[in-house]
């Protein structure tokens, strides 16, 4: 996407392949909606979060609040979705991690299971950086 404010649609996305990490437990066609607690934080957000990369992926299974082993799920937008500022504006100019986020559902397609976290030292390092960060919410 060259314009980071501006949408894109499903229609857009043509034989793109999306991921969300997360813990909870989906099924092929389950919903995941914005407006609940974020992986990250306990404010609910009015967004839901996803990538193009496994590796962001893999963050967000292993940042993820809650209990029982991270998961990775391709995913599906339903509806416009734009480059995610948390991370295009504040650490990597040009949307490398090619990282999203939507005001609509995301869709799971399936389970992708083919994966591997980083060390439990990276995962800490990771998680006392964003300690203090409050996510671009507007």
């Amino acid at each position: 996407m060259s314009n980071p404010a501006a949408p894109s649609t499903p229609s857009d996305t043509g034989s793109r392949r999306f991921y969300h990490g997360t813990r909870a437990d989906l099924k092929p066609g389950d919903l995941l909606q914005p407006g609940y607690s974020s992986n990250y934080t306990e404010r609910r957000s009015p967004w839901i979060y996803f990538s193009e990369t496994l590796h962001a992926a893999t963050w967000g299974a292993e940042l993820a609040k809650g209990e029982g082993p991270g998961r990775i799920y391709v995913v599906e937008p339903t509806g416009s979705f734009m480059d995610d500022p948390n991370l295009t504006d504040r650490k990597y100019p040009g949307n490398p991690t090619k990282s999203y986020r939507s005001r609509e559902a995301l869709r799971v397609v399936d389970e992708h299971l083919d994966w591997q976290g980083p060390s439990p030292e990276e995962i800490q390092a990771m998680k006392d950086f964003i300690a203090d960060k409050e996510p671009i919410d507007d």
